[in-house]
């Protein structure tokens, strides 16, 4: 008689490491600040013309007016990272929800290019907390690696719909109210989010974080906003010696930031971060498509309202169609790499798609509206593709007791690529436009005209009408090339993105999403085979 064999054990419970019907709900609600964050960094879009109007700030307060935001956040998003991990997550997130709402109010009553500029660098800092709050605890709460591909994949979507739901509501809001209104729209969410946070999100933060470093936080601004200054004003002023000092101050504060991360013990960012497979070349792909999605909206904005000469209300409902491809987009790219495709595939399919996109732009003339619109649509498409891959590469590398760092330096890059999409490709843009437009209106005309297409525009509706159609005609004209030559340099930039793509995140470099079940592993085995060790 053979002898009965002792059943094998059960697979172990992975229950406890998949998230429930609490941290889903908890997704929605942290959903809430990404959202408004990304809002305002398009939220002025459609508001520019009656800014203009009422303001009448400068061709260079403009573009700060519109920099300035995603600057300061850019700025202190690694302090508010680091600072996350040693006070709670959740707790920063309720301390930035108070910020943001005060500064919001401050933005909506300015009076005065220098006041909105003021308060625009005070919503700045208020974002930078709410952030790298957001993606840290979404890390936290979603310990499965399908789970939090799929959660990844909606914060994606989120954040890039957001961009395109601000300058959306401020065009409604412009139409009906007055330009403060697109601010006063962050109050009741923040109200929201303070009452139902500490109802459903658990705090989470390091056990044993070690001392702030308080040097590190003026080093890294030091670093990111002489660079971003210089970057800005090259292009349409010209290689000053002010604007190559301002690259090579930041350039040395970059080099002294680093330094001091690399020697001292309580790092502000863990160079061991790095360490993680595949981390540094996820931020870096992750900054620069970001780069592509800012860069693009800069222009496609003004172009619907200023060039096609539709209301804000027409704009803004004409700009919600090219959103409609984001929602599904980050499920579709999860699904595909899920299921085997490498993710060095579909990540650089995505930035040859939103290289498409911009080649559809820089075909664009002054009354090409479904041209632009398709082309805006492929491009964000490509780019959410590539955002929602990266930052699920980049957050499972990391450990989850430094996700706020993780974070913080993903969402720093992912800033600093959005300003640096604005100011480049903007200025490139408004270097043609004045080149252009000197050339092509009429003579005599205030400098103003030669400085900006509101300003162009402001000018025509005082002028005799022969002129003023010359000189509407000559700024929209100048206008649309300005924005054709800054697509064909977007769209090289990308594929050479796509190219180092293939390169360093293939499989054997950067590895595909893990599987949404666990397999039957010993702790221990687990802990040699995560690329963060825990």
């Amino acid at each position: 008689m053979t002898p009965s064999r002792t059943p094998a054990p059960p697979p172990p419970d992975t229950d406890s490491t998949r998230a429930g019907r609490k941290e889903w709900t908890a997704l929605v609600v942290l959903m809430l600040p990404l959202m408004l964050v990304s809002m305002d960094v398009s939220v002025l879009y459609f508001a520019v013309p009656a800014i203009t109007a009422d303001l009448e700030p400068s061709g260079t307060e403009q573009l700060w007016i519109f920099d300035i935001y995603a600057f300061v956040l850019a700025g202190l998003l690694m302090t508010m990272g680091s600072l996350g991990d040693r006070i709670g997550r959740r707790r920063l997130l309720l301390i930035g929800a108070v910020a943001f709402g005060a500064a919001s109010a401050c933005a909506a009553y300015a009076g005065s290019s220098e006041m909105l500029i003021a308060a625009r660098a005070l919503l700045g800092i208020g974002g930078a907390t709410l952030m790298p709050s957001t993606m840290a605890l979404v890390r936290n709460m979603f310990r499965d690696a399908g789970q939090r591909a799929k959660a990844i994949g909606i914060w994606s979507a989120v954040m890039t719909g957001g961009v395109a739901l601000g300058s959306v509501l401020s065009g409604v809001l412009v139409e009906h109210f007055w330009w403060g209104s697109v601010f006063l729209i962050n109050l009741p969410a923040m109200v929201l989010l303070l009452i139902l946070a500490p109802l459903l999100i658990p705090e989470f933060k390091n056990p044993e974080p070690g001392r702030f470093d308080l040097l590190s936080v003026p080093l890294s601004m030091a670093a990111v906003l002489p660079v971003v200054y210089g970057l800005k004003e090259i292009p349409s002023q010209g290689f000053r010696t002010s604007y190559v000092v301002s690259l090579a101050v930041g350039l040395g504060f970059a080099a002294l930031f680093v330094h001091r991360q690399r020697t001292i013990a309580s790092p502000l960012i863990p160079p061991a971060l790095f360490r993680g497979r595949g981390f540094g070349p996820a931020v870096a792909l992750n900054l620069i498509a970001s780069f592509g999605m800012m860069g693009s909206a800069f222009f496609t904005t003004q172009y619907l309202q200023s060039v096609l000469g539709k209301s804000a209300m027409e704009a803004a409902l004409w700009a919600l169609l090219p959103s409609v491809l984001i929602g599904a987009t980050a499920p579709v790219a999860t699904g595909l790499v899920q299921r085997g495709v490498p993710r060095s595939q579909v990540v650089a399919c995505g930035f040859v798609l939103a290289a498409g996109g911009y080649g559809m732009l820089a075909a664009a003339g002054t009354d090409s509206m479904w041209l632009v619109l398709a082309g805006v649509g492929i491009l964000a498409a490509g780019i959410v593709t590539v955002m929602s891959q990266m930052t699920d590469l980049a957050l499972g590398a990391a450990p989850p007791q430094r996700a706020g760092a993780a974070a913080s330096l993903l969402e720093t890059g992912q800033e600093f690529g959005g300003a640096l999409g604005m100011a480049v490709l903007g200025s490139i843009g408004t270097a043609v436009y004045r080149h252009e437009v000197t050339d092509k209106a009429p003579p005599g005309l205030p400098a103003e005209a030669h400085e900006t297409l509101g300003g162009a525009l402001a000018i025509a509706a005082r002028l005799p009408t022969d002129t003023a159609e010359a000189l509407t005609t000559a700024a929209r004209t100048a206008f649309t090339d300005g924005m054709r030559t800054a697509s064909l340099a977007a769209a090289v930039i990308l594929l050479l993105a796509a190219a180092s793509a293939a390169r360093y995140s293939s499989p054997s470099a950067a590895g595909n999403s893990s599987p949404p079940t666990p397999r039957k592993t010993s702790p221990s085995a687990a802990q040699k085979s995560s690329p963060s060790g825990v």
